[in-house]
């Protein structure tokens, strides 16, 4: 029962899909191990020939992690359905895929891997994980607005209230926010309830990576000096689903704080300045 891998993480590892889309694959017939249609929670054991859609998939021994720029239009999906899926607009030699999404209208910093085992340690609520965005807005901020935002803002339509944040101004209709979730569209949601409207939205940062002066469309090999700052950020990260309604990993308790290690995103000399968490009062 304990041998091999699971088929889902197979794939993911090998960077033909993440785990939920290995899934649906799986659902539909269409990933066979020794020409047999695999079933959900099959095992690959060594030497068992995978394919999916009728292609033979193995494992990419080298560890590949991208800092993309991604620009806006382009979605972040493998899906080859979509005509503007991120992995045709990037056109990488090797099988790579978006960790986590950037809305379409959105640009900047996404990651794109062949490592499934790290996506959901970077991208689950739970494991507070910081991400950092330049914000315009269709009119001047106010201190109200500021202080709104990042006081909690109760999204209605997804039944939650968005965690505390810092915000600060960089610009009369224009300012900065680090979130640690990822709800659908959250920055425009939560201008929205506010009255504002998102002109443009850039990420600039995740955890300890930035966008920097990266030209949009274009992207990078992360640096193995990041690499090791954020497997050590990650070290603790639960791999685990949320647990539906409460936003929190399985493997943090509510409430827990991040921990030294994952605040390294956020040290001295990073964005240039001394940057602190800030929370409303």
């Amino acid at each position: 029962m304990g041998e091999g891998i699971r088929i889902n993480k197979f794939l993911s590892e090998a960077g033909a899909c993440s785990r939920r889309e290995a899934d649906r694959c799986i659902e539909m017939g269409e990933v066979t191990i020794d020409g047999k249609p695999a079933e959900m929670g099959s095992r690959v054991l060594p030497g068992q020939r995978v394919c999916l859609k009728g292609k033979e998939v193995t494992k990419e021994q080298e560890m590949i992690l991208l800092a993309v720029h991604k620009p806006a239009g382009i979605v972040c999906t493998a899906e080859k359905r979509e005509k503007n899926n991120i992995v045709d607009f990037l056109h990488y030699p090797k099988r790579v895929y978006p960790v986590g999404r950037l809305d379409k209208d959105s640009s900047g910093l996404i990651f794109m891997t062949n490592n499934g085992d790290i996506v959901n340690k970077i991208m689950r609520s739970g494991n507070m994980h910081e991400k950092e965005y330049l914000v315009t807005v269709n009119k001047p901020v106010t201190d109200y607005f500021l202080r709104g935002l990042a006081g909690g803002v109760p999204l209605v339509e997804l039944g939650v209230t968005t965690r505390k944040c810092f915000v600060e101004p960089v610009g009369k209709r224009k300012f900065r926010i680090i979130l640690t979730q990822g709800y659908n569209r959250q920055i425009r949601r939560m201008c929205e309830y506010f009255g504002y409207r998102v002109e443009k939205l850039i990420r600039i940062r995740i955890m300890n990576i930035t966008l920097g002066d990266l030209e949009e469309g274009k992207y990078r090999r992360v640096t193995d000096a990041e690499w090791k700052e954020l497997q050590e950020m990650i070290r603790y990260s639960a791999n685990m689903p949320v647990i539906p309604g409460n936003g929190k990993s399985q493997g943090r308790k509510a409430g827990e704080k991040p921990t030294e290690s994952e605040k390294r995103g956020v040290e001295d000399g990073r964005r240039g300045k001394n940057t602190r968490i800030k929370k409303a009062d």
